[in-house]
């Protein structure tokens, strides 16, 4: 190892074949080899089991991916496959993508223009990463594809420690992270979507806060907020647990720590206001593109069902209305179950997004944002600890739907 100082260190000409300080390619790989031993060997026995459990059903999907593109070409009677990444390249991927090239705004376009495509409705932190990973990776759908890979490993890894906080046995990390990796709508923690980094950033943020380490979490939770709106129910979950748990004089000064989340809405608010002249211009495109203004609860109820059993939908469309009333069936217990056991800032957290998804025109990816349930999967590891038949029940019911909605999804239908 060397002892030169870093700035002697940087003046080092590269080698012969181009790596710092001479190194040869051989050297250069068995250094980044090394490096990931050595954070691997960090890890607990129990979280390399559940990375190695990820990595498998990474694989799983991967090669659904791979089965899909050749089954369900967009041509019947074409002889050759669709591009590597063309399954991930679905729905909202596009808008992610525009605003990554482009901005929310690009020339003259905005709401005013025809045809415009509502991108503003999108909180803007997936796609800053985005170009800055592009930066480095020069395909956009496989920056996509490594944002999502790495922090889902980050985020089922805060899972699995989550459930271990809270359930005893030894095993639980690794059925909770089971659960939730073969869960219907896993397929969109894989894609080019918000889904797994929001958790990345979420899940560390919910176990800061049951650590009562408030800095963190709050921080944690402020770069959640910029990527998905439910960034705000995760702070007001934090801020309820807060409240439950403050005891001392000392523990009471960490309170406007929890102001800090509300940061970025704000400040996306703004600059949407500085463009459109508008502070709700997001949830003004959310309203313009998905039917996402106001409904009541039994309004939005009532339309989903005409939806999904009323023939009003081709078949694709009303079966995944039936999936959305399902899902929010699903929501309501897991939500009446918290409330039960007195897990108030679950109980917030759950609330709060059934409110948001259960009040527009009709539900719309309710059963995609079970994903960040993560009440849901610790209740379900917990059940099958409890009755081993769940798990032998979710395995053989569950997994094989995953399958189905990723294929609805990686062949271009509308899967939530």
């Amino acid at each position: 190892m060397s002892l030169s100082s870093p700035h002697r260190k940087s003046e080092c000409p590269p080698g012969p074949t181009g790596t710092a300080s001479g190194q040869s390619p051989d050297e250069a790989t068995s250094s980044g080899t090394t490096f990931l031993a050595r954070l691997l060997l960090r890890l607990k026995p129990a979280d390399r089991e559940v990375l190695w459990l990820y990595l498998m059903t990474r694989a799983g999907i991967w090669v659904t991916a791979y089965c899909t593109r050749w089954l369900f070409a967009d041509d019947r009677k074409a002889h050759h496959p669709d591009s590597f990444f063309s399954p991930w390249q679905r729905w909202d991927w596009w808008h992610y993508l525009h605003i990554a090239q482009d901005g929310y705004f690009p020339g003259v376009s905005g709401p005013w223009t025809s045809g415009w495509d509502n991108r503003e409705a999108f909180f803007p932190g997936f796609p800053f990463l985005l170009r800055a990973v592009h930066t480095v990776v020069p395909s956009w759908p496989a920056a996509g594809a490594l944002i999502s890979f790495v922090a889902g490993g980050v985020a089922v890894l805060a899972l699995a420690r989550i459930a271990r906080l809270h359930l005893p046995q030894d095993e639980a990390g690794h059925r909770t992270a089971l659960f939730f990796l073969l869960s219907p709508c896993a397929v969109f923690l894989a894609a080019g979507y918000t889904e797994a980094l929001f958790l990345a950033l979420a899940l560390p943020a919910w176990l800061a806060a049951q650590r009562l380490n408030w800095p963190l979490a709050a921080a944690l939770t402020c770069l959640a907020t910029t990527v998905r709106v439910s960034g705000l129910f995760l702070a007001a979950a934090v801020a309820v647990h807060f409240l439950a748990t403050a005891r001392t004089t000392a523990q009471w000064r960490a309170l406007p720590w929890l102001a800090l989340p509300a940061l970025p809405p704000l400040l996306h608010s703004w600059y949407l206001h500085a463009h459109t002249g508008d502070w709700m211009a997001w949830k003004h495109a959310e309203e313009r593109g998905w039917y996402r203004d106001f409904h009541a609860p039994w309004e939005a109820w009532q339309n989903t069902w005409h939806a999904a059993f009323g023939h009003s939908q081709t078949t694709g469309y009303a079966l995944m209305f039936q999936a959305e009333l399902l899902a929010m069936l699903v929501g309501i217990g897991l939500c009446v179950l918290l409330i039960r056991r007195r897990r108030w800032a679950e109980a917030v957290y759950i609330g709060l997004s059934l409110w948001a998804l259960g009040t527009s025109y009709w539900y719309t990816s309710i059963p995609r944002a079970t994903l960040l349930w993560w009440p849901l999967w610790t209740g379900l590891a917990a059940w099958s600890l409890r009755s081993p038949r769940v798990r032998t029940a979710y395995l053989a019911v569950v997994a094989p739907v995953m399958t189905v909605l990723a294929v609805t999804f990686l062949s271009g239908r509308w899967a939530g």
